[in-house]
């Protein structure tokens, strides 16, 4: 039996799930948490977050991981349109969210553990419960272990999405039944890296990961979850650091890792002294998914980790589909891979008619046993997505000869100006290839004479001095000229989430703010 850790504590996967989690599933159900209820879960990366989301499970209640990073505003719509019951939270997120909790809910707090404090850069105090607070340990340390036996199976976690338009969107989906959920294994197990210890043929205990994107995230969630559940050695991380992840590959000897191609970006840029300083020798397996990865990236993080870099692709809604390894990416680059077996991918036209190789058109995936989902309080925006059974997360792709899956952009980030079709992403390929720029995001806004513009905004690498005219001139040397920006500005940081997507939505809403549509 594996261990899960965090800083300096160790605590063995047998204890977190059949005694931690079994207390604080006692603590949940005495104050009314039962079957389909809902508990938020307002914290960074900790281990309170794996005994929270376990213990709400052998309830048959949903966990609800919040993004942190929420304003009141943005918490206050989630924990009203979730329905929780319960609120656990880290002590020093509480006081700026407070006054918009809900009536009624439950709040437990979580003070903050030393190594977070210090991770953060949190003023000593700042993580210890108010006076009067309800505090979540002391709960669950005086609880007994509950002797009810746990639901048959846990739901999954309501997982927010991050819409690019409009509120996010709660993705609600009961437990799976035994044959999606032997699918769903067999599906994280190849992605995880983890097929040989599902099949047997590993002790789990040899195989040592660590969770280092934010767990309010769909992937991180999954993946830490996963790996708890089948003994995998855990380490818990309170946040991403590129040298600190190398150091803690050299020291815990990790064996697989699940990433974002923002956290390969980061450990590029450390100076080549300090990439040779760290053994990573143990490296088996890392994946990575959640948003595209410039080739050019991935292809130095092959040079440098070797062939141990595999890709996957899926959404929250549709489950993860294909999967590739470095030397099919090598072969077919660019690529996000082969559908998985049992699982299905379709390039629909817009009359929902298969397309043939090399044709582009909107990707439908998945498997009618997984997408028995629906979202919190919107069944008529689930509806908008399913496909003959399948769903359609918004991308717009095509299939190679070799039946490799290839992304072209979001189809709700597609412009229409004067009639036209323009793909952001494009546009942000060929913004990424000229000298000075870091990084840039291209979305449409509104005009009065052809409907919508194209909008960037770019980051120059530091020290860089751009000139939108010259970009511009440089565009119209390798695009027709309606697909070149018609505003441009620069910023020193694009908002991001914690899983290295922009966040083109905060870019976008002050143009569409005072237009009476959003398209």
């Amino acid at each position: 039996m594996g261990w899960i850790g965090q800083g300096a504590q160790r605590i063995t996967t047998e204890t977190l799930i059949g005694r931690m989690a079994s207390k604080a599933a006692t603590v949940l159900e005495r104050l009314g948490v039962g079957a389909g209820d809902g508990v938020a879960l307002y914290m960074r990366n900790d281990i309170t977050f794996f005994e929270a989301s376990i213990a709400t499970g052998m309830l048959g209640a949903y966990p609800v991981p919040v993004n942190w990073h929420y304003t009141p505003d943005e918490a206050q719509y989630l924990l009203a349109d979730s329905g929780v019951k319960v609120l656990v939270i880290h002590a020093d997120l509480l006081p700026p969210i407070a006054a918009v909790v809900p009536p009624g809910v439950t709040i437990l707090v979580v003070e903050v553990p030393p190594d977070m404090v210090q991770a953060y850069g949190l003023a000593a105090d700042t993580g210890l419960a108010q006076a009067g607070a309800t505090l979540w340990r002391a709960l669950v340390d005086a609880a007994p272990e509950r002797q009810a036996p746990p639901a048959a199976a846990a739901p999954n976690s309501i997982i927010y999405t991050s819409g690019t338009t409009g509120r996010p969107k709660g993705v609600r989906r009961p437990a799976y039944p035994p044959e999606a959920q032997a699918l769903v294994s067999r599906m994280l197990g190849l992605c995880y890296g983890y097929t040989e210890v599902l099949q047997g043929q590993r002790d789990p205990s040899t195989v040592t990961t660590a969770v280092i994107g934010p767990m309010y995230h769909a992937a991180p969630n999954a993946h830490g979850l996963f790996s708890a559940r089948m003994g995998i050695n855990v380490l818990v991380e309170p946040r991403f650091d590129a040298e600190r992840l190398l150091a803690l590959i050299e020291r815990e000897r990790i064996t697989h890792l699940n990433m974002v191609p923002v956290m390969f970006v980061r450990l590029l840029k450390l100076p080549d002294e300090v990439k040779r300083r760290y053994d990573l020798s143990s490296l088996e397996y890392v994946a990575h998914a959640a948003a595209p990865c410039p080739p050019e990236v991935k292809r130095a993080m092959i040079d440098w980790w070797g062939p141990v870099i595999w890709e996957y692709y899926g959404s929250t809604e549709m489950g993860n589909v294909t999967h590739l390894s470095s030397q099919e990416w090598l072969a077919h680059p660019g690529s996000v891979g082969r559908v998985i077996a049992g699982l299905q991918v379709r390039i629909l036209d817009e009359q929902g008619h298969d397309l043939p190789h090399g044709a582009v058109g909107e990707v439908a995936g998945g498997s009618p046993l997984l997408t028995n989902f629906t979202y919190q309080n919107a069944p008529a925006k689930r509806a908008e997505m399913d496909r003959s059974g399948l769903v359609a997360p918004g991308d717009i792709g095509y299939f190679d000869a070799d039946g490799y899956l290839y992304l072209c952009d979001r189809k709700n980030q597609m412009i229409i100006s004067g009639g036209a079709n323009i793909y952001p992403a494009e546009i942000e390929a060929e913004l990424h290839k000229l000298p000075g720029v870091a990084d840039c995001a291209v979305f449409g806004i509104p005009d009065d004479e052809f409907g919508e513009a194209v909008c960037a905004y770019v980051q120059p690498d530091p020290g860089a001095v751009l000139d939108a005219g010259e970009l511009r001139a440089a565009l119209r040397k390798v695009m027709t000229s309606y697909k070149v920006p018609k505003v441009m500005e620069f910023t020193d940081a694009l908002p991001r989430e914690d899983s290295g997507k922009i966040f083109t939505r905060k870019l976008r809403e002050p143009y569409w703010a005072g237009s009476k549509r959003s398209i």
